[in-house]
């Protein structure tokens, strides 16, 4: 199994904490990860495509092992994470390199490459959304509300969303066998959620997810101008991001590869080896 490296950079004041394995001279998979997780949903993946790849996987600000400095000191948008995370790859000399998304790490992949789009060189989305089919309306109301308005009332009905029942919800929910499931995973988010002002970062977080929406004329445009290479592998039993989100990738690139595995949000916890060999034959393909 090759050895995965820990370790932290420091940008702008600010330290990134990756994981990294694979050699240096192979194609670069640059894994994103969502909410509420870290580079740690990707732990076991990374090992598993490192014969193949330089597997790199940040956490964002304001997750897991990197710096969460305080609203007052750290914008908390989209915009904001995509900025470090592009600055993080100039400084691991990164200038290509295929994307593997989930939750949050789409938005923030589609930025860096509408950005730069010359730099991405495939697509992997794992309940990753880029298409207004795969929002569950009866999950993202009350986001969208606070979004609109960012009312005491409206702030109050997101606030559950940062608790355990939530947290381990989104990692059962939609999979046949709940038991395979570690706990330990969502004991891994609620301890770094619980850190002092990461609650209103999330908050922020949630209130910005609305500008994500407003990008996707423009990400469907470029899927369909470059025909980049496009995998959306996906649990389909998510009540957050609908089946019809890895579907609609084809409308834009008719060569996209769908795979709706019996699964829910966070995929790579109840079925890693469908997912690694899905993406070793999809590699394959090009």
């Amino acid at each position: 199994m090759p050895s995965v490296h820990h370790r932290t950079v420091v940008l702008d004041g600010l330290n990134v904490f990756y994981r990294e394995a694979g050699p240096l001279d192979a194609p670069v998979l640059l894994l994103l990860h969502g909410y509420p997780t870290s580079s740690h949903m990707f732990r076991h993946l990374i090992p598993a495509l490192a014969d193949r790849y330089r597997v790199i996987a940040p956490d964002h600000i304001g997750f897991g092992r990197s710096s969460a400095p305080s609203v007052d000191e750290f914008p908390y948008t989209f915009d904001a994470l995509t900025d470090v995370t592009a600055r993080f790859l100039n400084e691991m000399g990164i200038s290509r390199y295929t994307v593997y998304v989930q939750d949050y790490g789409a938005p923030i992949a589609w930025r860096l490459a509408l950005r730069d789009p010359e730099a991405v060189e495939g697509v992997i989305s794992q309940n990753g959304n880029a298409y207004e089919d795969g929002f569950v309306e009866s999950f993202w109301a009350p986001i969208w509300a606070y979004g609109a308005e960012k009312s005491a009332a409206n702030e109050g009905a997101l606030r559950p969303a940062l608790d355990r029942e939530a947290v381990e919800w989104q990692y059962t929910h939609g999979v046949p066998d709940p038991t395979t499931i570690d706990p330990d995973a969502w004991e891994h988010d609620l301890a770094l959620l619980a850190r002092p002002g990461v609650d209103r970062a999330q908050l922020n977080l949630f209130g910005d997810y609305v500008t994500n929406r407003g990008l996707y004329p423009r990400l469907h445009q470029w899927l369909r101008a470059s025909q980049v290479p496009v995998l959306a592998v996906w649990g389909r039993n998510d009540e957050i991001f609908a089946a019809a989100g890895a579907e609609a990738f084809s409308r834009d690139v008719p060569l996209a590869r769908i795979e709706l595995l019996d699964a829910g949000h966070f995929l790579l916890e109840s079925n890693l080896d469908d997912v690694v060999d899905i993406i070793r034959d999809w590699r394959a393909g090009f």
